[in-house]
């Protein structure tokens, strides 16, 4: 079976209803990221952090994976297929997705203030606990956070991220400006002989150098073409 690696971005969750943080009237426009996702932020008002994630976490239980997260899992048929996300959402694995990386956290987790990357304090919450509250702690004793890679936060699974990415036969991107780092940088680690393939309704710059072959269109619709481009 050949490796199918896929690189996906708020635009994979959009369709589903999930406010894109980039776009006009997108998250970031509401709330100025210094102050829901970074570390300092996070020290200077604990609380508006927590309710911002709760917030989020609650939408979660409002929205159903797209067409587009369907048909990523359904290519699991044909292909070793796994999933490389910078969506903190957990649309992939509802859909039906079995191996996923997620880059910059996952919403349905919390974890330790001090220690946010070690195992033994992440823990994934049942929807009826999506409420967290300032006291809520962890084993360790601290605050109880959201297990989110916030700007200026080193991203734990990049290492792995790129593991995946020096083995794809075919690497597809769905839905990302390319423009953050680390995740924007894991196509330079494709191996040349790669196909790839880039899904996105709006013109998105690529710096490789490489060859891309473009689909411009929403996810779902792109994941229907690039179903029929791989299999005919």
């Amino acid at each position: 079976m050949k490796n199918l690696v896929i690189l996906t971005g708020a635009g994979m969750s959009a369709e589903s209803g999930i406010s894109t943080f980039r776009d006009a009237g997108g998250l970031w426009d509401q709330y100025p990221v210094e102050q829901v996702a970074t570390p300092e932020g996070y020290a200077a008002n604990p609380k508006l952090v927590i309710d911002f994630y709760n917030a989020r976490r609650k939408q979660l239980l409002t929205v159903k994976p797209n067409h587009g997260h369907e048909l990523v899992a359904e290519l699991e048929k044909y292909f070793n297929v796994t999933v490389i996300t910078q969506n903190v959402d957990n649309l992939h694995e509802c859909a039906g997705s079995s191996r996923v990386i997620h880059l910059h956290g996952e919403l349905t987790k919390v974890t330790s203030s001090r220690q946010p990357n070690n195992p033994k304090y992440i823990k994934e919450l049942k929807p009826e606990e999506f409420e967290v509250k300032m006291g809520d702690l962890a084993a360790d004793g601290s605050q109880l956070r959201p297990f989110i890679v916030w700007f200026g936060e080193s991203v734990p699974m990049i290492e792995t991220a790129m593991e995946y990415a020096e083995k794809a036969d075919i690497f597809l991107i769905i839905g990302t400006s390319l423009n953050v780092y680390p995740a924007a940088g894991l196509l330079n680690y494709v191996p040349r002989a790669a196909s790839v393939y880039l899904i996105d309704p709006k013109q998105v710059p690529i710096a490789s150098g490489r060859e891309v072959h473009v689909i411009q269109k929403g996810a779902s619709e792109g994941m229907e073409e690039f179903k029929k481009i791989l299999l005919g």
